[in-house]
């Protein structure tokens, strides 16, 4: 038995479980969180402790975690929803604390396993995709009237893409690696688009775009869905709720779910943006939250998934600059590849910029309608 794995199982009995436990098991696939299934005979709990790697403040993560999941157990009733399976229920300590710090200094919480359901890592099909948009979608309703400002920025100016592109232009210039000249042409093709990186940033600022809760982490396998029915259940994976814009969010789920190919495709050939894809998420979406969102908001939706691909591609690219530091890198030119791949799809998507507005112009009106 590793040492990790008998600690979860000291800690998991500090928590309040209905019965004693009887089974403690290594759960998920996840890359960030150590995570365990925990089971006491009549229900099933997911133990977890936060990487202080990814998170350097874990406390925040459960204040906020706390707050957006006590307002969303609210709002599904309100709604004549299921609170037991449409959002993540927190167990506290039986000293009734939310979560446990352990003599290392590391965060562990306790969160109820929602049963027959199932995570997909990427979509199948359509329906899969539009289930994953109305997910969110309605994530994004059922937090509409929630005040993102007082939620903690878990990740600083994450989404602050003109910050990313000082940062892109500090690694070309320093090339500490010597990789500069090698790269060049990309490097061109991100230096090209960098007029662009403001624009949502300043429609913030501005007061044309409101802040909202976000969830920043908006892929399929985020979506449970149903083992048998396969509709989408609950959003889980809340650690990077902050303020931000729902551009973000329905950015970020198109910039992986309508590329064709994954996002480490050496074969670039492969790589398309899917409009079909993009039409099944913004469908999804906008059936649940059309109704609560700006015409300025429904403006920025294409927008979102352009910024959120060009600014991952160039955090690859500056990483790769940098040594390879941050992402995880499977091998020498892994981030390169992925920064190439990321604007192959980014240019593939500029073609497709005016039909991918006329899609959410035609999805908001019939969400609106519904």
């Amino acid at each position: 038995m590793t040492d990790l794995l008998k600690s979860a199982q000291d800690i998991a009995t500090l928590f309040a479980v209905a019965e004693p436990i009887r089974q403690l098991t290594p759960f998920g696939n996840g890359h960030i969180n150590d995570t365990f299934l925990v089971d006491d005979g009549s229900q099933q709990y997911v133990l977890q402790r936060i990487s202080p790697n990814a998170f350097p403040y874990p406390e925040k993560i459960m204040e906020n975690m706390e707050k957006v999941t006590r307002h969303l157990i609210n709002a599904i009733r309100s709604r004549g929803g299921d609170p037991a399976r449409e959002t993540l229920h927190v167990i506290p300590l039986k000293s009734g604390l939310p979560y446990y710090r352990d003599p290392q200094g590391h965060i562990w919480r306790m969160t109820l396993c929602i049963p027959d359901t199932i995570s997909i890592d990427l979509p199948e099909h359509e329906d899969m995709f539009r289930e994953s948009g109305r997910a969110f979608g309605m994530f994004a309703h059922d937090l509409d009237s929630f005040p993102a400002a007082s939620l903690f920025e878990t990740i600083a100016r994450f989404h602050d893409t003109p910050n990313r592109v000082r940062a892109f232009e500090d690694a070309v210039l320093q090339d500490s690696e010597k990789r500069l000249s090698s790269v060049m042409d990309l490097v061109r093709l991100y230096q090209d688009r960098e007029h662009r990186a403001h624009e949502l940033v300043d429609a913030l600022e501005s007061g044309a775009l409101p802040l909202r809760v976000t969830h920043n982490d908006t892929k399929l396998n985020n979506v449970l869905l149903d083992r048998k029915t396969g509709k989408a259940v609950c959003v889980i994976d809340l650690d990077t709720v902050m303020p931000g814009l729902v551009a973000y969010d329905f950015g970020d789920a198109i910039r992986f779910g309508a590329n064709t190919a994954a996002e480490d495709e050496r074969d670039r050939s492969r790589i398309h943006f899917s409009l079909p894809m993009f039409r099944a998420f913004a469908e999804g979406y906008l059936s649940a939250c059309a109704d609560m969102l700006s015409d300025a908001e429904l403006a920025s939706l294409s927008t979102g998934a352009w910024m959120m691909t060009y600014e991952c591609g160039m955090r690859f690219l500056t990483d790769y600059l940098q040594g390879d530091h941050y992402f995880h890198s499977a091998y020498a030119d892994h981030n390169l590849v992925r920064a190439w791949d990321q604007m192959t799809l980014l240019q593939d998507m500029e073609r497709h910029e005016q039909a991918m507005r006329q899609i959410i112009q035609e999805c908001a009106e019939k969400g609106k309608k519904a």
